[in-house]
């Protein structure tokens, strides 16, 4: 989450004045993540959250989102439920922009996650895989290995402004990648940007799993290498180290659910080496085209680069979780 689109009172007033939601009591930009503009609204002393839609997400794509939590709230799963306007529609068009007003979840995130945290997103994860695969609705992911090459070729000449290395090793990583990249693996819907402050805790409970922006059709296996590489290692930048007991522990949670096939846990490393790849690059490009104006905290892409030569250097699967 962040703030591209200032809004002041009287704006914000002028879009609930499109729901039958009553009177705004206050109301709060929330700077985190880098995507789109959020803001934390209390309105009749109930806690919503409203995201005007930015550059990355293209407005065609937003039924399908809005659909996706809508179903999978009446699922019963944790996360946040959009909420229709005047007109029955859950997406507001508002100042040239489309927006949406969701419920308010519980809880917050946490930077430091145990093993049995980490058990627990496992467990919510397979649920979602499971719950969507009746779901009729559908959308290709527009990150996946087929579009990491177009996005390099964006910031290759830009940046080892980052880190002088950068271009050299994100080559070789992509040229391996595309060559061992599986083709036939079990697949549905997933998360895609399941990292710790898209998912939230209620002490030290499970409250609820967050923006949905990237959820896609793809590889069910790539949504656990995205876990590998965002919840599983511990520290900073140069001292990172995969936790292997976090990674056991995500397997252990999700395989109560949905058991992983033996060619999915064979193709963990690469897919793993990849999710590392695709955060990398829309990191470096993030860092490399920031909005003037924009209230956002940049990701640094370079913590990446460890995670790759992690993945690089396992041997198979047996590194991650046995």
């Amino acid at each position: 989450m962040a703030v591209y689109t200032q809004l002041k009172q009287n704006k914000i007033e002028e879009i609930l004045s499109n729901y039958n939601l009553g009177k705004l009591d206050s109301f709060k930009e929330i700077e985190e993540g880098i995507e789109n503009t959020n803001y934390f609204l209390s309105v009749n002393k109930k806690k919503l959250i409203l995201t005007v839609y930015e550059k990355r997400v293209k407005s065609e794509d937003l039924p399908f989102f809005s659909n996706l939590m809508s179903s999978l709230n009446k699922a019963n799963f944790k996360c946040p439920a959009p909420i229709l306007n005047n007109d029955n529609s859950t997406i507001t068009n508002f100042d040239g922009k489309k927006l949406m007003i969701v419920s308010f979840l519980e809880g917050k995130a946490k930077s430091n996650l145990s093993p049995d945290n980490c058990k627990a997103i496992g467990i919510e994860a397979a649920k979602m895989h499971e719950l969507t695969k009746g779901f009729k609705i559908k959308r290709q992911n527009d990150l996946s290995v087929n579009s990491w090459r177009n996005l390099f070729d964006t910031v290759k000449d830009q940046c080892s402004n980052l880190h002088k290395d950068l271009p050299k090793l994100i080559e070789e990583s992509l040229d391996n990648v595309e060559k061992k990249w599986p083709r036939d693996l079990p697949k549905g819907i997933i998360h895609a940007d399941l990292f710790h402050d898209n998912i939230f805790f209620n002490k030290d409970k499970l409250s609820g799993i967050i923006d949905f922006y990237f959820s896609c059709e793809d590889f069910f296996a790539f949504e656990i290498a995205i876990c590998f590489n965002a919840l599983c290692f511990d520290g900073v930048k140069d001292n990172l180290s995969f936790n292997v007991t976090k990674a056991k522990n995500f397997i252990d949670g999700y395989s109560t659910i949905r058991k992983l096939s033996d060619s999915e846990k064979q193709s963990l490393k690469v897919l793993s080496q990849g999710a590392a790849l695709r955060f990398l690059l829309t990191r470096v490009f993030d860092a490399l085209n920031t909005v003037e104006g924009a209230i956002v905290k940049v990701k640094d892409p370079i913590e990446y680069l460890k995670r790759l030569e992690f993945h690089k250097n396992s041997k198979n699967h047996e590194d991650y979780f046995f």
